[in-house]
């Protein structure tokens, strides 16, 4: 069973899941880097760029996810370092730290809202750039026409938003087309209506890149 609330860190959600028996899970690219509680240890998704099976995944997983572009600020390393990857947080930040951030989440009755604060008091100012980033992408605006707006030229978007997002603007704009179409269909729009409101060219471009990036067939996808 997943639960989530809004953090008071800007963007961001706190939750907790507990998976059920024996199924596999699949976590679609989001955009997102989270900040992770499993069973004693303290790890960080980075960004997707394929959707990451968990295979039998166990016991009880608490996560903060930032919102699109803020993590690496907080955790102090460019998201393309992370791309695709799960990792301890010693490897980011220095042991002594994270075995004291370990106890206190350990010994929380909420690890969610410990999860929360660690990131509150890093204390790191949102980029205003990549928040207007994200929503004119989010709205399918095309990628020229942000760059433009934003004032960057397109390489030096290209590098602001590996560091950000762990990948260049246009993979940015597909993954949120996705989470876009995602968000439609379940509500009952017709899949080829949803193409079409989600900025995709008709339906089957969506069905392509949704295969792509979650793996599964976009039917077969919200039947899960």
């Amino acid at each position: 069973m997943y639960k989530e609330r809004v953090s008071r860190l800007p963007g961001a959600v706190v939750w907790v899941n507990r998976p059920g028996e024996g199924g596999a899970g699949r976590v679609l690219p989001d955009g997102c880097m989270d900040l992770l509680w499993h069973e004693g240890r303290l790890l960080v998704a980075g960004p997707d760029t394929r959707a990451y099976v968990t295979e039998g995944a166990r016991g009880v997983w608490v996560g903060l996810r930032f919102h699109p572009g803020t993590a690496p600020a907080v955790l102090g390393v460019p998201a393309h370092e992370l791309l695709d990857r799960r990792v301890e947080l010693t490897d980011l930040w220095p042991p002594a730290v994270v075995r004291r951030l370990r106890d206190r989440v350990g010994a929380a009755a909420d690890p969610a809202a410990v999860l929360e604060r660690i990131a509150l008091e890093r204390d790191v100012p949102a980029d205003p750039l990549l928040k207007r980033l994200v929503e004119a992408l989010d709205a399918g605006r095309p990628v020229a026409a942000v760059a433009e707006e934003l004032g960057l030229g397109a390489r030096q978007l290209h590098r602001r938003s590996r560091d950000a997002f762990g990948y260049g603007p246009k993979t940015l704009a597909r993954v949120l087309r996705m989470q876009r179409a995602l968000s439609l269909a379940p509500s009952g729009v017709p899949l080829a209506e949803t193409a079409v409101r989600a900025g995709y060219a008709d339906q089957p471009h969506l069905s392509r890149e949704v295969r792509e990036l979650a793996g599964l067939p976009v039917t077969g996808l919200l039947g899960g």
